[in-house]
């Protein structure tokens, strides 16, 4: 019977281990000077080797030949551990066994001695699942264990393990691996297994195992079947729903042209190849973040960051970047929350549409000068309606729109607009906001336009007080018309009740 690739190629000794070259030379290391500890705790995502490197230690502590970091792998110590036979070292899965009963059961044994190696070897695998009486009764242990004893912990979750147990053990920290690495061994495995391969459809793979070798190798042995003893790159496409770049491009195009038809046929086009909707998320963020990468640093160099990337992210401004990525982590946190996987990518979608900024209108505005004939009350009203109406206009957004709203209009010239901005929040005042209002004024008036801010207190309203007082009136007036409401006193005077003023809402 063919043995399924994760277990054929599971390492058996350091030399086989990859991608933790820190851990294995830290180990290694204390094994051959015989500087050893007690209890080691093992903690990273699946799939990285965490049992694995416990099960490898085993052998080093008993092997016949000694203890050692290159164990023989030909006496009967390391042949019974590979093969899960060995009777001094014993594997737990906490997250079956979180009983006080099993814990205290599987204790008892450990003050006597080893029945056949150096040791007696406890690997408890997921140990963040013990209840609390569990480790209570493991720390008893873990502070005065018997010589004959070691304790190798694995967890993915260690901050579920109180600091009791953490401080009482070695920690080494397994990171995920990258998907060059995974692929790369991947492709060596496939030579080794004489199975024809097309080095892309590797590289699929390692993306899709996410830092998991094992579950890069479940994968590999899927695609074989798949594919019928050949890896191809069409075949392992359409086995894990790969989504074509292009068709990313069309649901941001679609973004950039605030067109909900075309984002919903994009997602129909994505229904008809089967795709997984999480994972169509998740290579969205990944597009968005090179995006990111190529607006701050256009001449990086990096593979993924091709020439038609490039040119989209000159199509984006970077703000609304930001604002696709983050309202796409939302969407992937809440993705399981949801329906079904499609309703939840169109809702992220149908979110990323509306609220992206609306910078549709580019019409010339009309600005009406203020002179200094009128008094001073009508003199602030008007530099902030007149300012105020401007600003309406001008399609800005994001930060330099906050700090625009945050100003007041002092005076104007032909070819300058000069504003005052409250010392107290400088902190919207940066060099490329200003260019960026500047140059948003020079394409509305079709000519050029500078602007310039000073630090300085003021009476004169801005856009945003403007605002403020404007929503103030409304709901004043929404209120108003609550409380004088026939039916709303009915009901006060019934029950006794009171409205909540706070969650009135003034509607346009």
């Amino acid at each position: 019977m063919r043995q399924v690739l994760a277990t054929k190629y599971r390492p058996k000794n350091f030399d086989e281990v990859i991608g933790q070259p820190q851990v294995v030379q830290a180990l290694t290391n204390a094994l051959d000077r015989e500087y050893l500890h007690h209890a080691y705790l093992f903690t990273g995502t699946r799939g990285v080797g965490k049992t694995t490197i416990a099960r490898i230690i085993a052998k080093c502590l008993n092997c016949e030949t000694g203890i050692t970091s290159k164990p023989c792998q030909t006496c009967s110590t390391c042949q019974e551990i590979d093969s899960g036979r060995f009777p001094d070292l014993f594997e737990v899965d906490a997250a079956s066994r979180t009983k006080v009963e099993d814990t205290r059961e599987l204790l008892d044994n450990v003050q006597y001695a080893p029945t056949k190696g150096r040791y007696k070897v406890y690997l408890i695998d997921e140990v963040h699942m013990l209840s609390g009486h569990s480790f209570n009764a493991l720390l008893k242990t873990l502070e005065e264990p018997p010589p004959h004893v070691k304790f190798l912990l694995a967890t993915t979750d260690y901050q579920r393990l109180p600091a009791t147990v953490l401080s009482r053990c070695l920690q080494f920290h397994l990171t995920q691996m990258t998907p060059e690495l995974i692929s790369k061994q991947l492709q060596d495995i496939l030579k080794k297994e004489k199975v024809s391969f097309e080095a892309p459809a590797t590289h699929l793979l390692a993306k899709a195992a996410n830092g998991s070798m094992r579950d890069a190798l479940s994968l590999l042995d899927q695609n074989i079947a798949f594919g019928n003893g050949n890896i191809k790159t069409e075949d392992t496409k359409s086995m894990l729903g790969t989504i074509e770049p292009t068709a990313l491009y069309d649901i941001l195009q679609a973004l950039l042209q605030k067109d909900a038809n075309g984002l919903l046929d994009c997602v129909d086009q994505l229904a008809q190849k089967a795709v997984d909707f999480s994972q169509a998320l998740s290579d969205l963020l990944s597009l968005l973040h090179n995006i990111a990468l190529t607006q701050a640093v256009p001449n990086l160099k990096r593979e993924e960051l091709t020439t038609a990337l490039q040119n989209l992210a000159t199509q984006f401004s970077q703000e609304d970047t930001q604002l696709y990525y983050q309202i796409g982590l939302l969407g992937q946190r809440d993705l399981p929350l949801a329906p079904s996987a499609r309703s939840g990518f169109e809702m992220t979608l149908l979110r990323m549409l509306a609220f992206t900024p609306d910078q549709s209108s580019q019409q010339r505005p009309v600005m009406t000068t203020v002179t200094a004939k009128k008094p001073a009350a009508d003199n602030t009203t008007s530099s902030a309606a007149s300012w105020s109406d401007l600003l309406n206009q001008l399609g800005l957004n994001g930060a330099t729109l906050a700090l625009a709203q945050q100003c007041s209009l002092k005076n104007r010239t032909d070819n300058e607009l000069h504003l005052t901005l409250n010392p107290k929040q400088k902190a919207f005042l940066h060099e490329k906001h200003i260019k960026r209002i500047s140059d948003a004024l020079t394409q509305s008036f079709a000519k050029p336009m500078l602007v310039k801010i000073d630090l300085e207190s003021s009476t004169a309203e801005t856009p945003a007080s403007l605002a403020k007082k404007k929503e103030e009136q409304r709901l004043a007036t929404a209120e108003n018309t609550i409380m004088a409401d026939q039916k709303v006193q009915r009901m006060m005077d019934t029950f006794n009740a009171t409205v909540v003023k706070d969650s009135i809402r003034a509607e346009d």
